[in-house]
C-alpha cells in the first residue's frame, strides 16, 4: 500500500519524526510606513500576541514591525523558506541577515541561541505580501548541545527542477534538502540530522499545474515520508483522491504517482529517517527528558544563552538594504 494514512492539517502542521512541525504563514500586508511598519491602523489587534489574520495579516509578536522579536531556542533546528517578502534576522551570536524572495535560512539552535525574525514592509506603496514556511527539525541526543550555527541557501543556489506538466506549464520541484535527479542543494549545517546521507532527509516544494501528473520517486525503505497538500482543490495520490489541506503519509520505498485536479496544486514533501528518541518539548526548547527541559530553563534564566547584543528586541535593517548575511565570526556573504 502506497498511501499509509491521510490526516487533516491544522496550524501548525503536525509532522513526523525527525521533524517537529511546519508553520506556513501567508500575510498580505499593506503599504509600509517610514518605520517599515503597517501603514494601516493597528486598532483592534492584541499587540504582542496578534495571530488574528484580521484584514488578511497578523502582527504576531511584533508591536510595530510584524514578526517575532527576540526569543530562545535549544535542541533542534529551524529551516525557514522565505518564498515572498523579507525576513530580518538577528541573534545572540552577533549574526544578522536579511533574506527573502526564495532564500532559505537553516539554523541549528544546538546548545542555545536567541534570535529575532522580523518582517519589514519595504514597499511604501504596498502590498507587502509575506509567505514563509518554517520547519522544525529535531536533533538527536548527541547533537542537542552542539554549537549554534546558521547557513544561508540563497535563492540562486536552491535547485528548481522542471518536468513535463500540462501544456506549456511545467511541474516544478524546489529541492531544499535531499537530492532529486542530478540536483543537489547546498549542504545542511554540520551537526544536522540531515548532514548524514544515511538519514535521507528531504524537503521539497512541489507545484503541479491543473491536470498535470508527476511521479514522486521511491527512496530508501523505513523513512517517514509525508506530502502536505496545502493549496489546491483535489489531488490524486496513486489512484486515491485527496481533498485540500490534508497530510498524506507514504511508503517511502515506492514510487508515488501524483495528478493535480482541476486546479493547480501546491505540496510540501518532508522525508527522513526517524531519530527514534524521546521528545520533551516546552515551547522553544526540545530535549529528551523533562529534567533536561528544567535544566534548560534554569540555564536560560541565568545566561540568556549569551545575552542579546542588539539595542532593540526586534531589529530591522534599512529599507534599501539588499539581501545579506553576517555570521557570528564576522564572515559576510550575499547572493
Amino acid at each position: 500500500m502506497t498511501v499509509l494514512a491521510v490526516r487533516q492539517m491544522g496550524f501548525p502542521w503536525e509532522t513526523r519524526d525527525p521533524f517537529l512541525f511546519c508553520a506556513h504563514h501567508l500575510d498580505r500586508y499593506p503599504a509600509g510606513n517610514e518605520a517599515m511598519a503597517p501603514e494601516d491602523s493597528l486598532t483592534g489587534r492584541v499587540l504582542g500576541n496578534d495571530f488574528s489574520r484580521k484584514d488578511g495579516w497578523s502582527m504576531y509578536h511584533g508591536t510595530k514591525v510584524p514578526g517575532f522579536p527576540q526569543h530562545p531556542h535549544r535542541g533542534f533546528e529551524t529551516i525557514t523558506l522565505a518564498r515572498q517578502g523579507f525576513v530580518d534576522h538577528s541573534d545572540s551570536m552577533g549574526a544578522t541577515a536579511r533574506f527573502g524572495q526564495g532564500d532559505v535560512q537553516w539554523m541549528t539552535a544546538g546548545q542555545g541561541v536567541v534570535h529575532s525574525e522580523m518582517f519589514p514592509l519595504r514597499d511604501p506603496n504596498g502590498p507587502n505580501t509575506l509567505e514563509i514556511f518554517q520547519i522544525w527539525l529535531n536533533l538527536p541526543r548527541k547533537g542537542k548541545l552542539c554549537e549554534p550555527y546558521f547557513s544561508m541557501f540563497w535563492s540562486e543556489q536552491v535547485p528548481r527542477l522542471e518536468f513535463p506538466g500540462a501544456g506549456d506549464t511545467p511541474v516544478t520541484v524546489t529541492v531544499i534538502a535531499g537530492e532529486l535527479d542530478d540536483a543537489k542543494p547546498p549542504s545542511p549545517p554540520p551537526d544536522s540530522w540531515a548532514a548524514d546521507p544515511a538519514n535521507h532527509v528531504a524537503v521539497w516544494m512541489i507545484r503541479l499545474p491543473a491536470g498535470a501528473g508527476w511521479t514522486l520517486p521511491a527512496a530508501a525503505p523505513g523513512l517517514n515520508r509525508t506530502l502536505y497538500f496545502y493549496e489546491g482543490d483535489q489531488l490524486t495520490v496513486d489512484g486515491q483522491v485527496i481533498g485540500n489541506y490534508n497530510a498524506v503519509d507514504l511508503d517511502s520505498a515506492r514510487d508515488v504517482p501524483l495528478t493535480a485536479g482541476p486546479g493547480d496544486c501546491e505540496l510540501v514533501m518532508l522525508q527522513g529517517r526517524p531519530i527514534n528518541e524521546p521528545v520533551f518539548q516546552h515551547g522553544p526548547f526540545v530535549m529528551n527528558t523533562r529534567e533536561e527541559i528544567q535544566e534548560t530553563i534554569v540555564e536560560y534564566q541565568r545566561t540568556q544563552f549569551g545575552g542579546w547584543p542588539w539595542p532593540d528586541h526586534g531589529p530591522v535593517h534599512p529599507r534599501d538594504q539588499d539581501r545579506f548575511a553576517i555570521h557570528g565570526d564576522g564572515r559576510e556573504e550575499s547572493p
